[in-house]
């Protein structure tokens, strides 16, 4: 295994630690704001980690905002009871840039728990896929993506199902060079090395929404 993926692979798993704390310390409850969540969690990061620089905005996101994709930038919600929220962080560790998404249920919604557990199971089922390829552009690997979130019944909520990842500050992620994201546009080989000749890393992420039930997950971790 090569250093950089060895790095990042590591800051994956720090913020996986990060993420496992945020559940144990039972930041996320009822009555409490997307802002004042995500600011307990800048917190805790700071508090295990020393983490004070984060390479993309922070995202919390509760209840009609989990339909939003990332660009968007949604009123601050209060988390209700029975509510569905999900976190999108990008923690810098050791100038190595993670990008971590899970979901969570507050309560016992089957609608909410389904959606939360489809988009872990095609997370796993698309990296299953792309590891069988010898040679893949980001579009087909998005129209992949896009098939299989109509298997499980969901919509595909996101315009791009990745984007590259690595040393900070990484390829410069300019939304028009299609070619750094897992977009429809971007018709370059993923396998293919960057312009120094080095191997590229992926992050592979999962937003499926209903609009008709207001609900959204999200699921993102190193794919390569």
């Amino acid at each position: 295994m090569n250093i950089a993926k060895q790095n990042l692979i590591e800051a994956e798993r720090k913020a996986e630690v990060l993420f496992a704390e945020i559940e144990n310390r039972s930041l996320m409850m009822a009555g409490k704001t997307e802002r004042e969540l995500n600011k307990d969690i800048f917190n805790l990061a700071f508090e295990l980690y020393g983490i004070d620089k984060y390479w993309h905005k922070r995202i919390v996101r509760a209840g009609k905002n989990t339909l939003k994709p990332y660009d968007e930038n949604p009123e601050d919600l209060t988390l209700q009871e029975d509510d569905i929220l999900f976190i999108d962080f990008g923690p810098i560790f050791d100038e190595w840039e993670a990008d971590f998404g899970r979901t969570y249920v507050l309560g016992n919604d089957p609608d909410k728990h389904r959606i939360k557990n489809d988009t872990a199971k095609a997370w796993a089922e698309c990296k299953a896929y792309f590891d069988a390829q010898t040679e893949i552009t980001g579009a087909e690997f998005y129209t992949y993506v896009v098939h299989v979130a109509h298997q499980y019944g969901w919509e595909f909520g996101g315009e791009i199902a990745g984007h590259l990842i690595g040393h900070f500050p990484h390829e410069k992620l300019e939304k028009e060079i299609k070619t750094n994201y897992v977009h429809p546009n971007n018709h370059q080989n993923m396998l293919s090395p960057d312009t120094k000749g080095n191997k590229r890393e992926w992050i592979l992420e999962i937003h499926f929404v209903d609009r008709e039930k207001g609900i959204g997950s999200f699921y993102e971790q190193l794919l390569t």
